[in-house]
C-alpha cells in the first residue's frame, strides 16, 4: 500500500519551477548577447574589384575628350563658285576623289556668255582699226605742219644770211643804210615765223600724243573687257585649283541644274590642314585655355598639338574645343575621322595620387576602402582629394604613400566599415 508523501510532491515542484527561470533567465541573456554582436563583415571576391597604390611624385591634369573627329581648318577649304549664269552639262569627279589644281570637276555652259566673248572680241578689233585710222591722219597732219615749217626753216636761213651779208656791206659803204634796214626787218619777220612754226609744231605734237593715247585706252578697256569674257569662259569648266579631296556641298549639284553667278558647284579641302574638334563635357571645360598642349589619338598614331578655340555655346552638355594639329598627321587621317584627345590642364609637382576611382568628384571628401596591411581584408577610411585627371586623382589627406586603396564602385557595402576579401 503506497504511502502519500506530499512533502517530496511539493520539493519537485519547486525545482521544476526554479530550471524554468533558469532557463528563461539564460535565453534572455543570450539574446542581449547576441543583439550586441556586431555584424561579421562580408567576403568580397579579390578578382572582381580593383586597386591601386598611392603614390608620390608629379602629376600632370588632363581632361578627355573621347568624342571628336578631325576636320578642316579654316583655310584649308576652297569653295568654287560659279563665274556666270550657267546650266550643269556634266559632272567629272564626285565627292571623296583626290584632285590636282588642273582637275576639272564639272563642265557648265552659257550660251550668252559665248556671245559676249565674240561681241568682246569684235570690239577689240575695232577699237584697234580706230587706232591705226586715227593714228594714219594724225601723221599726215603731222607731216603737212613739218612741210610747212620747213619751208619757213629754208626762209629764215637765207634771209638771216642775207642780212649778214648786208650787214657786211653796209659796213663797207657798199650800200646804203635803207638797203640795210629793209633786210634786217625781213630777217626779223622770218625769226619770228620760224619760232611761231616751231611752236605750233611742237603743240601738234603733243594733241596728237593725247588723242592717240585716247584711242589706246579704249583699246586697254576693250582687252580687259575681252580678258574678262575669256577668264569666264574658262571657268565653264570647273577646276580643282588646289590639290587635295573633293568634299561634299550642303545643297549638291545636279546635271542640268541652272546656277547663279557666284553660287557655291564644288568644294576642295586640303588633306594636310586639318585640326581637331573635340566634344569636351560642360564641367570640364572650364579650366581649359588657349593654346595648353593637347594630344590627338587618331586609332593609328598619336599628334602633338594645341587649344586655338572654345566655343562659348553649350550643346547636349559638351562644348566643342578646337585643337590645332602641330605634328604630321598619319596614314589614313581624313576629315570626319573619329579620334580621341587629351589636353594638359597644369602640372602639379611631388604630391601625392592615386588612381581615380570609380565614384567621387574632384576637390570632395571620399569614402575609400584601405587594404589592411596583411591584405586579407579592407577598412573604410575618409580622403580629402584635390584635382582629378583623366586616370588620376590627387590626395590631399586620410592616406600615405604606399597605401592600397580599393578603386572599383563599393556602394553595395555602405552600411559596413570592414570587407574581407577572398
Amino acid at each position: 500500500m503506497d504511502i502519500a508523501r506530499p512533502d517530496i510532491r511539493q520539493k519537485k515542484k519547486r525545482r521544476n519551477l526554479l530550471w524554468s527561470a533558469v532557463g528563461v533567465v539564460a535565453v534572455a541573456g543570450l539574446a542581449v548577447a547576441v543583439s550586441r554582436l556586431k555584424p561579421a563583415s562580408p567576403t568580397v571576391d579579390r578578382s572582381t574589384i580593383w586597386t591601386d597604390t598611392v603614390k608620390r611624385g608629379d602629376l600632370t591634369i588632363q581632361v578627355r575628350a573621347s568624342t571628336g573627329m578631325l576636320v578642316p581648318r579654316e583655310d584649308s577649304i576652297q569653295l568654287i563658285p560659279a563665274q556666270t549664269d550657267a546650266t550643269v552639262v556634266r559632272i567629272r569627279v564626285l565627292p571623296g576623289a583626290k584632285v590636282s589644281p588642273d582637275t576639272i570637276i564639272m563642265d557648265l555652259a552659257d550660251p550668252q556668255l559665248n556671245q559676249e566673248l565674240l561681241n568682246a572680241q569684235l570690239a577689240l578689233k575695232g577699237a584697234e582699226a580706230d587706232y591705226k585710222s586715227l593714228q594714219a591722219t594724225l601723221e599726215s597732219t603731222l607731216m603737212d605742219k613739218k612741210t610747212a615749217a620747213a619751208a619757213v626753216d629754208a626762209s629764215y636761213s637765207q634771209d638771216k644770211l642775207q642780212a649778214e651779208t648786208d650787214k657786211q656791206l653796209f659796213q663797207l659803204g657798199v650800200i646804203s643804210g635803207l638797203a640795210y634796214e629793209s633786210a634786217k626787218d625781213a630777217a626779223d619777220q622770218l625769226t619770228t615765223q620760224h619760232q611761231l612754226s616751231q611752236q605750233q609744231l611742237s603743240v601738234n605734237q603733243q594733241a596728237i600724243a593725247v588723242q592717240l593715247a585716247s584711242a589706246q585706252t579704249k583699246i586697254d578697256q576693250a582687252k580687259a573687257q575681252l580678258a574678262l569674257y575669256q577668264q569666264q569662259a574658262a571657268a565653264l569648266q570647273v577646276r580643282a585649283g588646289i590639290s587635295g579631296e573633293l568634299a561634299p556641298l550642303d545643297t549638291p549639284v545636279q546635271v542640268g541644274e541652272h546656277v547663279t553667278a557666284g553660287t557655291s558647284v564644288a568644294k576642295v579641302i586640303q588633306l594636310d590642314k586639318l585640326k581637331a574638334s573635340l566634344q569636351i563635357p560642360e564641367t570640364q571645360a572650364h579650366d581649359i585655355q588657349l593654346g595648353q598642349p593637347a594630344e590627338i589619338d587618331t586609332h593609328n598614331g598619336i599628334v602633338p598639338g594645341h587649344v586655338t578655340r572654345i566655343d562659348p555655346a553649350v550643346l547636349n552638355g559638351t562644348r566643342t574645343v578646337d585643337v590645332s594639329l602641330d605634328g604630321p598627321l598619319p596614314p589614313g587621317a581624313v576629315p570626319q575621322l573619329s579620334v580621341d584627345g587629351e589636353i594638359d590642364l597644369a602640372h602639379l609637382k611631388d604630391v601625392l595620387y592615386v588612381g581615380r576611382p570609380a565614384l567621387g568628384n574632384d576637390n570632395s571628401t571620399l569614402s575609400l576602402f584601405k587594404l589592411d596591411p596583411d591584405g586579407k581584408g579592407a577598412t573604410r577610411v575618409s580622403v580629402k582629394v584635390g584635382r582629378a585627371s583623366v586616370n588620376n586623382i590627387q590626395v590631399l589627406a586620410g592616406l600615405k604613400e604606399g597605401d592600397t586603396v580599393i578603386l572599383s564602385d563599393m556602394s553595395r557595402y555602405d552600411n559596413v566599415d570592414h570587407i574581407q576579401l577572398d
